[in-house]
């Protein structure tokens, strides 16, 4: 690939990405802040994802996630600069949370720091933040890595099935009667990430046609097994995406050697609850 430099660059995302420790050398991942209440914690620092999950379902209060503030970043862009790195930061979908906005103020006042919108989260935006390790392997200079980063995180696909409704109510996203109908009758909404936003594109009856349903959209789009995919789960249990991971065998089987599997975190948790499974994958559109 042309474009070869000998900048070393960091990686920098917020905890949004969900990305997994221990994190690679290159990579700096800041943390937002989650609120049950009075009671205050940094994402992936003070709270892991199975501490969350047992207040989350343990309460019957929301937690909120607050954006990283401009500091934290301005904090991370110095200690890179100081180090001789350049930067690219990879951040939580703009249409979410105002971190981007936050990375945008703090890079003002540094060179050599490209700040890129997701337009993502968790799963998504991790192997978007993958990618941009990836480029950096090949030896892409910071500026490159910002402008393939936009051209292909619109190839970004990032679907979801929750288990209940339940927390799609409580946030409001549906109504109450519509939760209760939805869980006598066992309908599992599908979301999709378009654009940044999560929309509800289809609703099936049960696990097994749910899985069915994930399996057709990401037929329909295809997948390109070049670039980082990734699968997520909410909750303590990965029993429900083990068997999504069964039903879709044929999607995977003789493509990748693993299928890498993350955790879940706060960000979308709190809106779908435990026991969704999340698809990522880069797809195969012109």
């Amino acid at each position: 690939m042309k474009g070869h430099s000998m900048e070393k660059v960091r990686i920098i995302t917020d905890s949004g990405s969900d990305f997994p420790t221990p994190y690679p050398e290159n990579l700096t991942v800041i943390p937002l802040t989650i609120h049950f209440g009075d009671e205050e914690y940094r994402d992936g620092v003070t709270i892991d994802h199975k501490t969350f999950y047992e207040k989350l379902t343990s309460g019957n209060q929301l937690p909120t996630t607050s954006l990283v503030p401009p500091g934290d970043f301005a904090d991370a862009f110095r200690t890179a600069r100081e180090a001789g790195e350049t930067v690219v930061a990879v951040v939580l979908s703009s249409k979410l949370s105002g971190t981007y906005q936050s990375a945008v103020l703090a890079a003002g006042d540094f060179d050599n720091v490209y700040v890129v919108d997701s337009l993502n989260a968790t799963v998504g935006q991790q192997i978007l933040v993958n990618y941009a390790l990836e480029l950096a392997a090949q030896g892409l200079s910071a500026s490159r890595i910002a402008q393939e980063l936009e051209q292909a995180r619109g190839h970004v696909n990032l679907l979801g099935m929750p288990d209940t409704l339940e927390y799609l109510q409580r946030g409001g996203r549906i109504s109450k009667t519509a939760a209760v109908l939805g869980g006598v009758l066992s309908i599992k909404p599908v979301l999709r990430l378009i654009d940044g936003v999560v929309v509800m594109i289809g609703k099936a009856r049960g696990s097994k046609s749910g899985n069915n349903y994930l399996i057709q959209e990401v037929t329909r789009s295809g997948i390109d097994f070049s670039k980082p995919l990734c699968l997520g789960y909410t909750g303590l249990s990965d029993a429900l995406l083990q068997r999504y991971i069964e039903d879709s065998r044929p999607l995977w089987e003789g493509k990748i050697d693993a299928l890498p599997i993350s955790t879940v975190g706060a960000t979308i948790g709190t809106h779908v609850g435990p026991g969704a499974i999340i698809v990522a994958f880069f797809d195969t559109q012109p």
